[in-house]
């Protein structure tokens, strides 16, 4: 905090600050774009390695569970450091451990050992997790009323990478063949690259650390207005005093929550339904690429419809748009290209809309002084809740169907609606930044 506090007085006008907001923000952006092509190996691949692996649909879930329960670790620990040290070190730290897991699944696919596998999946999370405590960066500078905004332009940069990742896993499993290495661990080849590469680019270009600089700023607008109001020889007024709103916490972390389960368990066993009817390789990789473009480029029309039309109603509309996705994936035939495109497409944009209403609902509820802690434990409850529904996700198919798993997953985020309608009973302050 020396340097911050050296050189504060250069961010206090308004100007000073949007300058430092919007450098930090296309910083975040860049290395969002190598994050999403770390993130995209273990969506399209990841179940289809174990089940090679492994053998059996029922195992299928392991690697979305396993690389989940990982990123609920790292986003506790990158909560934390970012917290004690900056968003720069925190997410730097994150990226290099999810490189790091990268690695270990290739060797893991090359010597065939599922032990080493399970362990390089779990440390993979860390990208994973890191990639989306990320969007918390473009919120430390952004004015109150473009928080949601600011998520979105994190967000949205994530689909150049994500999307190029899954349509480039027939070439990507040709190199991995070239060098020895089986098919399916190819596209963990670009997760390591495109990791580390994030976490480079972060170390080196994300300075002034955006969170350090906006608690400084926080501490020197409170110093600011109490003295103002000491030399005036008032007293400060109860009213202009807010407490943490646990409501809109507890709101913002269950919309999160609900769609991350209902998204991670169709989304999981899709590529397993689709092999199972003959589909390519290269087919399961347009569906996954499509996908996760739902999932992170209508952010650019969601994120300032959260700011203009609200946090509540586009939670709402998130579990309505979940519900679809899931009515289709079960109704539409095992050889339908197009309407599990379409399922899918839904359920990325579904999830898109629960994960920037609920965040700015975070942001909004929480002061600087606990916010990057908070973020952190939020995001821990949300792995974990991927994890369960991609471990279940295998255990439902087996036992019963994907139409079941799908159906399960849209009827299970109508639960948004009853949390929406207990919210609006008692709407929570927003903090001030």
């Amino acid at each position: 905090m020396t340097s911050t506090s050296t050189n504060l007085e250069a961010w206090t006008s308004p100007e000073a600050r949007q300058r430092l907001y919007r450098r930090s923000l296309a910083v975040v952006v860049v290395s969002q774009v190598f994050g999403g092509a770390g993130l995209a190996a273990g969506v399209t691949v990841g179940a289809l390695l174990a089940q090679q692996m492994l053998g059996g649909a029922g195992v299928a879930g392991l690697p979305a569970a396993l690389f989940t329960l990982g990123s609920a670790l790292a986003a506790f620990s990158v909560g934390r450091l970012t917290q004690h040290s900056g968003r720069r070190l925190g997410l730097a730290a994150g990226f290099l451990a999810g490189a790091a897991g990268a690695v270990g699944i290739v060797v893991a696919a090359v010597l065939d050992n599922p032990v080493l596998l399970f362990v390089s999946l779990f440390l993979y999370g860390s990208g994973t997790a890191t990639n989306l405590q990320a969007r918390y960066a473009g919120t430390d500078l952004a004015p109150e009323q473009s928080r949601g905004t600011a998520v979105s332009i994190a967000m949205v940069s994530t689909t150049f990478g994500s999307v190029a990742g899954p349509n480039s896993v027939e070439l990507l499993g040709d190199v991995a063949v070239s060098f020895g290495i089986p098919a399916l661990a190819g596209p963990f080849l670009l997760a390591a690259v495109a990791f580390g590469l994030a976490a480079l680019f972060l170390l080196v270009f994300l300075r002034p650390d955006p969170f350090q600089v906006a608690r400084a700023l926080a501490l020197h607008d409170a110093t600011a207005r109490a003295d103002a109001i000491a030399s005036a020889g008032t007293a400060v007024p109860e009213s202009t005093v807010t407490e943490p709103s646990n409501r809109g916490v507890v709101v913002g972390a269950t919309v999160m929550v609900v769609t991350q389960i209902a998204m991670v368990a169709i989304m999981t066993m899709t590529p397993v339904h689709m092999r199972e009817h003959h589909h390519s390789l290269g087919d399961v990789g347009f569906v996954i690429g499509m996908h996760i473009g739902a999932m992170f480029l209508p952010s650019l029309v969601s994120g300032p419809l959260v700011d203009r039309v609200g946090r509540l109603p586009m939670a709402a509309a998130s579990g309505v748009t979940l519900l679809c996705a899931g009515l289709v994936s079960a109704l539409a035939p095992g050889d339908s290209l197009g309407l599990l495109t379409l399922a899918l497409v839904l359920l990325g944009l579904g999830w898109n809309l629960g994960l920037i209403s609920g965040t700015t609902l975070i942001v909004d509820s929480t002061p600087l002084a606990t916010r990057a802690r908070t973020q952190g434990a939020v995001d821990v409850l949300i792995a974990l809740a991927g994890a369960g529904g991609g471990a279940a996700s295998g255990l439902v198919v087996a036992a019963s169907s994907y139409a079941t798993l799908s159906l399960a997953g849209g009827f299970l985020a109508l639960l948004l609606l009853p949390v929406v309608t207990w919210s609006r009973q008692a709407r929570p302050p927003v903090q001030a930044a």
